[in-house]
């Protein structure tokens, strides 16, 4: 997932996907808002992201993102509007968007896409902005959005924005979409949602003890095809969904182990394997520039 330049003026650059590998809700804060526990992992596969540069200071996106998200509203022209008005740019922008990641999932497309962006841009702009300032940029985005900007796999608390550098054991995943994509807001509505569990310490989930993730009840008992996904997954080890997506997965110690795992499932369901990273591609990217 290194950068690629394709034409004249594209370059191209990955947006991982990640995992949330446990998810806890906390309490609510006054503003709406609700509290977090999770931790972030993320993962050698995802979307890529075409940008070109423009004199005339324009932002287009180019061809389709999500389906049915207009490019006003996409995430990834909203990162290159925040970034030229933070830093008061007078250059522009084409984008386009290779979807690899399901939309709806919970593995963070378009988080990682908007961050993607924000970090590419503030390069090949030369804006000049520190991780904390982009990371900053990226919270007006979405909660997601900062740790894909830092690029490490963390602790998250809060509403996912206090990050907590962890390191964590390579692991290889099996993932599975379902296709279900119900939205996020709607689920944070639903009466049977957990809201008040026990804050727990990041020791806690190195030993082991912390799993689960508050969303999984609720979709299991919603979306038939969660549940079946769950109940084909159960053979091979210990299912679980990822942010408030339908996407699940399960951790293999192996490379080797996850392939044949995955060559277990029936073959209707979209399953692939991918592998965790410490470092997100994106930097690494950035890192091969020789300008970080």
């Amino acid at each position: 997932m290194n950068t690629v330049v394709d034409g004249p003026g594209w370059s191209y650059w990955p947006a991982p996907a990640k995992l949330n590998l446990f998810l806890h809700i906390t309490g609510r804060r006054a503003d709406g808002y609700h509290e977090l526990q999770s931790v972030f992992r993320l993962l050698d596969w995802g979307d890529r992201i075409g940008l070109r540069v423009r004199e005339d200071g324009q932002i287009h996106r180019e061809g389709p993102s999500v389906p049915g998200v207009a490019e006003a509203d996409d995430l990834v022209v909203r990162a290159a509007l925040a970034l030229q008005k933070a830093s008061a740019s007078t250059l522009g922008a084409d984008i386009r968007v290779e979807k690899h990641i399901p939309a709806g999932g919970g593995f963070g497309g378009g988080s990682s896409d908007a961050a993607t962006v924000l970090v590419a841009l503030n390069l090949l702009w030369d804006t000049g902005l520190d991780e904390d300032a982009l990371a900053a940029l990226a919270l007006g985005l979405g909660a997601d959005v900062p740790v894909f900007v830092r690029g490490r796999n963390a602790w998250a608390e809060g509403v996912g924005e206090k990050l907590t550098p962890l390191t964590l054991p390579q692991a290889w995943y099996v993932l599975v979409d379902p296709g279900v994509h119900v939205p996020t807001a709607e689920l944070f509505r639903s009466p049977d949602l957990t809201r008040d569990a026990t804050p727990v310490k990041i020791a806690d989930f190195a030993s082991g003890t912390v799993l689960g993730n508050a969303f999984e009840p609720v979709l299991r008992r919603r979306e038939p095809a969660i549940e079946a996904v769950f109940q084909a997954l159960a053979g091979m080890g210990r299912a679980r969904l990822t942010g408030s997506g339908s996407g699940c997965f399960v951790e293999f110690a192996t490379c080797a182990a996850a392939e044949q795992a995955l060559a277990e499932l029936p073959k209707e369901l979209r399953a692939w394997v991918a592998a965790s990273v410490d470092h997100s591609p994106l930097l690494d990217a950035l890192e091969t520039t020789g300008i970080v």
